[in-house]
């Protein structure tokens, strides 16, 4: 039976030889800083990640720092990032690493597979890149990339169509199957590019290219999304004391930014005279009340609508954390949602 991925892998190869980006995690084959990398990658284009993940190192340079980490000050590493569960997870799989392993890596597909946090994906980067395992590692670059390859019009979204991808992608794994990966994943991120604007010029593959072909690269891949989204709307409080500390909350453990501070906020808008009543009836005696402005702000399924209006009190009631705003800044992980709103204060 034909493979159907047949015939990629040597022009692959010899294209991500001369083109590969110098990244840093790239420097050698440390499963810590694949890992890393990967997880930060989620969600986040390379550009932005490369001062986090510097930090990071700089901070937690292995899998015994990242165990040892506080939480606090492990999600104050990770602020400006978002899905702040991947960097908990992070912690989790190194606890793991350490009392399961020996604090050595695991070094297969199916022992990493099991740690908190790491995906089929991740999984299969891991351990194709730092290992030589002849598995796949398939993300929204890879599937973009075979999707325009073989004219496909299965939706990428769906998981049946990522696991078919990556039963078919396994029987044309080669010996280098970490640079085959990373090949697949660079050509989505630099040359295959999403929204209908590839590089086709560029591609090592545009001659076996259904969708270059036929003029197809602005249909595919086929994305539907069947989740619908859901609105909240928030008024968030920058609530400023004379002395100049700001008040934060805690969310709760569980849910959407568990665990992280925030700024105090209440469900609903509300203009400035029920605000107002509201403040008086939380033992809030404002001096000031001035309308910040509305942002939103984009979750997974969620988006918030907030309003910000900035109120400065005469004393510090109990119920919130009052630190100073280099506090803030140095020592507190504040969603990028509510980070939105200082700037504006």
């Amino acid at each position: 039976m034909e493979k159907k991925y047949a015939g990629i892998a040597a022009p692959l190869l010899r294209w991500f030889a001369q083109n590969k980006r110098d990244l840093p995690w790239r420097q050698d084959k440390e499963p810590y800083h694949v890992w890393i990398s990967e997880i930060m990658l989620q969600q986040t284009r390379i550009e932005a990640v490369m001062k986090y993940y510097a930090r990071f190192m700089e901070a937690l340079p292995d899998v015994q720092s990242l165990s040892a980490v506080a939480d606090d000050t492990l999600l104050k590493l990770w602020e400006g990032l978002g899905y702040y569960s991947r960097a908990r997870n992070l912690k989790k799989a190194a606890q793991a690493i350490m009392t399961d392993y020996g604090g050595v890596f695991p070094d297969n597909y199916e022992a990493l597979r099991r740690l908190a946090g790491i995906g089929d994906y991740t999984a299969g980067a891991i351990a194709s890149i730092c290992f030589g395992e002849r598995v796949p590692a398939v993300d929204g670059n890879v599937l973009r990339v075979l999707s325009r390859l073989t004219g496909s019009r299965d939706n990428v979204l769906l998981p049946e169509t990522k696991k078919a991808v990556t039963a078919d992608l396994r029987a044309v794994m080669p010996e280098q199957a970490g640079d085959f990966n990373e090949a697949l994943m660079e050509l989505g991120e630099t040359v295959c590019l999403p929204n209908g604007f590839p590089l086709c010029g560029e591609c090592p593959l545009r001659e076996q290219c259904t969708a270059y072909r036929q003029n197809l690269t602005a249909e595919l891949p086929v994305r539907i999304k069947k989740q619908k989204r859901r609105r909240e709307d928030k008024t968030v409080l920058l609530l400023i004391a004379d002395d100049g500390d700001i008040a934060l909350e805690k969310r709760p453990d569980s849910g959407l930014l568990s665990g992280m501070y925030q700024l105090p906020n209440i469900e609903g808008f509300l203009e400035e005279a029920a605000l107002r009543e509201t403040l008086t009836s939380r033992d809030l005696r404002p001096s000031e009340i001035v309308f910040l402005r509305e942002t939103k702000h984009v979750f997974t399924h969620i988006d918030w609508f907030m309003r910000g209006w900035r109120v400065r009190v005469h004393h510090k009631p109990e119920g919130f954390l009052w630190v100073s705003p280099r506090e803030l800044q140095e020592n507190y992980a504040l969603p990028t949602a509510f980070r939105k709103l200082l700037k504006e204060s």
